[in-house]
């Protein structure tokens, strides 16, 4: 019998970026995979920040629907309302994960005593479903992974988000519960699967976010691609790409655009979408800036031609977020034989991996003049080839989608079934 596999979290498929993209594909694999798999989650607003259509109608009610896997097999969504903030302030973003936490509850309470679900996936943000998770473990004997995308309550504190130090404790209390509860505990990257051990006190999974390596795989004829963008064939193209929040800095890359506003041939390019764009697009207008272009997320068919086109991928983070999360972003960046500009410290675990595997230019955290001259280099095309067949490279061995859910797989799903076997064997 195929296991039954319940997800909870509010971010899910088709959100087109960040955890509800993994989210959805971690489901498809394994529904493909033959286990009966079942999700709690909202509608989808990630990063748009408002709920898209055609789910607008609904965003108030519960509501349940049939989504088939590549294979044809069905994955039953409870999508469930949640107050979604245009703008996502620190206390409307407690708002917010609140109303889910109580809508995912009632949710869960429902379905809890039909057909038994073997594993129960809690997905972190938000930390607190963690209580879900226990509880379902507690009421139907399921295994409880308890998968970490974001260290949320670090951020909030680093990012001055939350200013408490009282409340902040209380919180990390509160997840050490969680934490004590789960049978599986995972993250995204070695430096959070190393701060999540030291908080839990066991062993942490390695789960990291993955690429699709076929989907995102270099193109070579970049003076076409750029042309099929709408600029010249001889632009330098330096491209963010991703969600656009406040924690990211990207202020920077406008600054750094204003030193090369000379050069009519280098062109700064945000492509994404969040609740920082419009200050980023009235900064741009305040300088007077036509070398900055903003471009709409773009559809997945020509994602992987969009990408291909940059000459320069920026990946921009705050300091105090070197360790605490991991830009997805960069998992297709690197799948894509990109160059990524990375703006992070030493001693962090993202500077670590990528300065073994050579497959990134790294400079240091929020520093306008070392990232204006990590540009300068990164420029240079004729030093990075080395860079961009490295990054292809590891992308191919260590993020293929196949190869890490695999793991997860052995890891996490069959080890209940060997455990029931080697206590039979012991009968």
């Amino acid at each position: 019998m195929n296991k039954r596999i319940l997800l909870i979290g509010y971010n899910f498929s088709p959100e087109p970026t960040g955890i509800g993209k993994y989210s959805g594909e971690m489901v498809n694999w394994l529904a493909n995979r033959g286990y009966e798999c079942s999700v709690i989650t909202t509608y989808p607003y990630y990063p748009f920040w408002a709920i898209q259509e055609p789910y607008r109608k609904h965003r108030f009610w519960f509501k349940k629907e049939i989504q088939k896997s590549e294979s044809g097999e069905e994955i039953k969504i409870y999508r469930c309302p949640m107050y979604v903030p245009a703008d996502p302030t620190g206390g409307k973003r407690m708002l917010s994960e609140g109303t889910f936490f109580s809508s995912a509850l009632l949710q869960l309470l429902k379905i809890t005593f039909n057909k038994k679900y073997d594993v129960v996936i809690t997905v972190v943000p938000s930390f607190h479903l963690g209580f879900l998770g226990r509880l379902y473990k507690k009421l139907r004997n399921a295994t409880f992974v308890y998968h970490v995308q974001d260290l949320q309550i670090e951020a909030a504190r680093d990012l001055q988000m939350i200013k408490s130090n009282r409340l902040i404790n209380f919180l990390l209390k509160v997840e050490k519960y969680f934490l004590d509860g789960a049978d599986v505990v995972s993250s995204i990257s070695e430096g959070m699967v190393t701060k999540i051990k030291q908080k839990a006190g066991k062993e942490v999974f390695m789960l990291p976010n993955w690429a699709d390596t076929d989907f995102f795989h270099p193109v070579p004829d970049k003076e076409g691609l750029k042309q099929q963008f709408g600029f010249g064939g001889n632009d330098k193209i330096i491209l963010y790409s991703g969600g656009i929040g406040e924690k990211q800095g990207l202020e920077a890359i406008i600054h750094v655009a204003e030193y090369f506003r000379q050069d009519r041939n280098v062109k700064f390019v945000i492509c994404g979408s969040g609740p920082y764009k419009r200050k980023l697009q009235n900064l741009t207008e305040e300088l007077n800036l036509i070398n900055v272009i903003f471009f709409p997320l773009q559809p997945m068919e020509k994602f992987n031609l969009f990408l291909n086109m940059a000459d320069v991928h920026l990946v921009i983070q705050k300091a105090t977020a070197s360790d605490l999360v991991m830009p997805s972003k960069l998992t297709t960046i690197l799948s894509v034989g990109g160059l990524a500009l990375i703006t992070v410290n030493k001693g962090s675990g993202l500077y670590d991996v990528v300065k073994q595997h050579d497959m990134g230019l790294l400079i240091k955290a929020e520093d306008l003049t070392a990232l204006k001259e990590g540009v300068i280099n990164a420029l240079d095309s004729s030093k990075h080839a080395s860079i961009r067949k490295n990054a292809r490279a590891y992308a191919q061995e260590y993020l293929a989608i196949d190869n890490v859910m695999t793991s997860f797989e052995n890891h996490v799903l069959l080890q209940e079934d060997k455990k029931v076997l080697h206590n039979a064997y012991d009968a």
